[in-house]
């Protein structure tokens, strides 16, 4: 069995790869490119897989604002030749997607059938993406995540970290809440997932949350990333919580970010360990390379 991963260089395809399993296979830019729909038939051609993890996609959710294009481009068209093209091969697509789908308004955590009612432009074209699949590719996973960090790539845990080594106060908003998510155990749990619908017979097709399990507000969550870079050395803000109103962005995200994994549970036996372990994880090795960027000489 070959699992192909696309969006080499990003957290998620980053933490597949370091799972280490011989079977599978990473690729991105310039080899596979959403934004060049003639790179993708080449790839699956000469991989040959039997099944597709999509971990490829424009995720600067700001960004997206002023730049729809290239985010509708990379969310949704690419996304949709690529579940075409999986059909035609008879290859399983997991294709990865987001809580930014639905707009925040429900009281408790989202499920995989809630209607998505997205805010922002990015939002909008992962949702859009989502119809493209699964109107193409009749074998699909449909993976919501939400609020991935790793040491990884970007993400919040490092512009927290980054931030405090210039500022002594950090603002953060302190109404959205959601479930933070270990990129590498989010990674274990899409193989496991990617393995079961391999198996002859299988029949759980559709669309899913994978998530932690302990809520969390933004804030807090700085809290909680300034206390193990202390533990561990590293630099720390005082951090003052504001409503969301009061901390303007160019794109809208929903202050209720929760999604229910119970579907993942029952289908796959899915639960995501203790986010917190892959916090200290990922604070230690962001602290060290800070320390090691601070240490190095000019041009060196």
């Amino acid at each position: 069995m070959t699992i192909l991963v696309t969006g080499k260089k990003g957290q998620l395809a980053r933490s597949l790869a370091s799972a280490n399993r011989k079977d599978l296979v990473c690729v991105g830019r310039p080899d596979l490119d959403f934004t060049m729909p003639g790179t993708l038939a080449a790839v699956l051609d000469a991989a040959k897989p039997d099944a597709v993890i999509n971990a490829a996609a424009y995720t600067f959710v700001d960004k997206a604002e002023s730049d729809a294009v290239a985010a509708f481009a990379i969310n949704r068209d690419g996304p949709a030749e690529l579940a075409r093209l999986c059909a035609a091969r008879g290859i399983v697509l997991i294709h990865v997607s987001t809580d930014c789908v639905f707009d925040g308004e429900k009281a408790g955590p989202y499920e995989p059938d809630d209607s998505p009612a997205p805010l922002s432009v990015y939002g909008q074209s992962k949702w859009e993406g989502e119809l493209a699949v699964a109107e193409a590719c009749p074998r699909h996973l449909i993976v919501r995540v939400s609020w991935v960090f790793s040491e990884h790539a970007g993400s919040f845990v490092r512009t927290m970290l980054t931030l405090a080594k210039t500022r002594d106060e950090v603002t953060v908003v302190d109404d959205q809440v959601g479930y933070p998510t270990y990129c590498p155990d989010l990674a274990t749990g899409l193989l496991k997932m990617a393995d079961a619908a391999l198996e002859p017979g299988f029949a759980g097709w559709g669309t899913y949350h994978l998530a932690g399990l302990d809520e969390m507000d933004r804030a807090s969550m700085a809290e909680a990333v300034y206390a193990a870079s202390r533990h561990a050395g590293g630099p720390s803000a005082q951090v003052i919580g504001v409503a969301t109103a009061e901390f303007p962005t160019p794109a809208k995200r929903p202050l209720n970010a929760r999604l229910a994994s119970t579907k993942a549970l029952r289908t796959f036996g899915l639960r995501l360990p203790d986010w917190n372990a892959g916090l200290q994880k990922s604070v230690q090795v962001l602290v060290a390379g800070l320390e090691d960027m601070s240490a190095a000489k000019p041009g060196g």
